[in-house]
């Protein structure tokens, strides 16, 4: 398959020219060794115990001559994030090496941050606009500069938003026949529990109540439901429930793995929202892989059946292509909920000069006034700083409402 130009492509080509060492860090199947590969004159396959063993023994890297030079899978050897940091330190040029990684490493307690001498960047699985599927006509970019042209149409129905669900954004299966994909995401998931969090030194004595706690999360996507009440979900048919530190463990070494990505409650210096609330809203790192723990594929999610699953799965494909789009144009993601429950704003876009983007996810094609309430309120708040309001919908053409709020399909939003 032709490689497909990622928006993290946009970070490395304004990066590389001025930093000597990048790590790039996701969960597997990302993608992260293919974009970094193409970027580098030799790669050093870490998961290789020969290649790591010759590396243990070379705490200088003078081995690593070919510059720039790919570090793929770092954490199977810590000790090379170090060795980096020492040659950064030394002068390195910009453009020596890139380190590419899935998961924290272990004995991670032993390694320098890396602050000031090593950048890291978060690699995603592909949002929609990633795909190559329909032509972008909006820029996020743009709407964080005030001068965002909404314009536009496209084809893409609700089966197609559907479809980009549960076809997942993991680049090497997203194309492939329904059932070799679903057979891909099941492995996967087996591998995050046979594998996975053993590798990281837990060990999973009950493996059947860690995938119903992963079930739990999938299902709570798009909230921000307590973990006491994933708990109770997590209750199995026997009564039995698992002990809160066992759940916690689950969380933290999944979150290692960056197989949860939440979004953050949002932390305004404004002072007309001090009563805000912090907690996340659970979303895993690919809502394909949300639906394969539910036991939904994109023709049970217009059903009745998984129709209830549709609404906040569509907002996770809606925020795995917007944390991407906000990255690459130097922002960060979160969202709004105040603690009396009476306003929320899905997603919040804060630029790096606090500017602020406001954006409301609706499964609905058609807007009305009331969908627009609550980013009417927070430019009432904010108006100095949010410099653009949308809704995404499933709908067909983007415009402006009268109130200045644009209207965007998800298929025609872009960086």
């Amino acid at each position: 398959m032709p490689y497909k130009r990622r928006s993290i492509d946009q970070e490395l080509d304004e990066l590389l020219p001025h930093v000597a060492a990048i790590a790039i860090d996701g969960p597997k199947g990302v993608g992260k060794t293919e974009t970094a590969r193409r970027r580098v004159n030799s790669i050093w396959r870490l998961d290789n115990p020969h290649l790591r063993e010759q590396l243990r023994a070379d705490f200088e890297l003078r081995t690593l001559t070919d510059h720039p030079v790919l570090l793929d899978e770092w954490q199977h050897l810590p000790q090379v994030w170090d060795s980096v940091r020492r040659a950064v330190d030394d002068g390195a040029a910009p453009n020596s090496f890139l380190l590419t990684g899935s998961a924290t490493p272990v004995d991670a307690n032993g390694t320098h941050s890396g602050a000031a001498r090593i950048l890291s960047l978060r690699m995603r699985p592909m949002g929609l606009h990633e795909r190559d599927l329909f032509a972008t006509t909006v820029s996020l970019g743009a709407m964080l500069n005030s001068d965002a042209q909404v314009q536009g149409a496209t084809m893409a129905t609700l089966e197609d938003y559907a479809a980009a669900i549960t076809s997942s954004g993991f680049p090497a299966i997203m194309q492939a026949p329904e059932r070799v994909r679903d057979q891909y995401l099941d492995s996967y998931l087996h591998r995050v529990i046979d594998r996975g969090l053993p590798a990281q030194g837990y060990d999973v004595r009950r493996p059947e109540v860690l995938r119903r706690w992963m079930r739990a999360y999938a299902a709570a996507s798009s909230l921000t439901t307590n973990y006491s009440r994933l708990l109770d979900s997590t209750t199995g048919g026997d009564g039995e429930q698992p002990a809160k530190t066992t759940t916690m463990a689950y969380r933290d070494h999944l979150t290692q793995l960056w197989l949860l990505d939440p979004v953050p409650g949002w932390l305004p210096s404004h002072g007309a929202f001090s009563q805000v609330r912090q907690s996340p809203k659970h979303q895993l790192a690919d809502p394909a892989l949300a639906a394969r723990l539910l036991g939904l594929t994109s023709t049970s999610l217009l059903r009745p059946a998984g129709a209830h699953m549709l609404g906040p799965l569509f907002e996770s494909l809606v925020t795995l292509g917007v944390r991407a789009m906000a990255q690459a144009n130097r922002a960060r993601v979160s969202h709004l909920r105040t603690q009396a429950g009476r306003q929320e704003v899905d997603l919040i876009v804060e630029g790096a000069e606090g500017q602020i983007v406001g954006l409301e996810v609706k499964l609905a094609p058609v807007v009305t006034d009331a969908d627009a309430r609550h980013l009417l309120w927070l430019r009432s708040k904010a108006p100095d700083r949010v410099t653009d309001l949308a809704i995404i919908t499933t709908g067909p053409t983007a415009y402006r409402r009268p109130d200045g709020i644009a209207v965007i399909p998800l298929a025609l939003l872009g960086v």
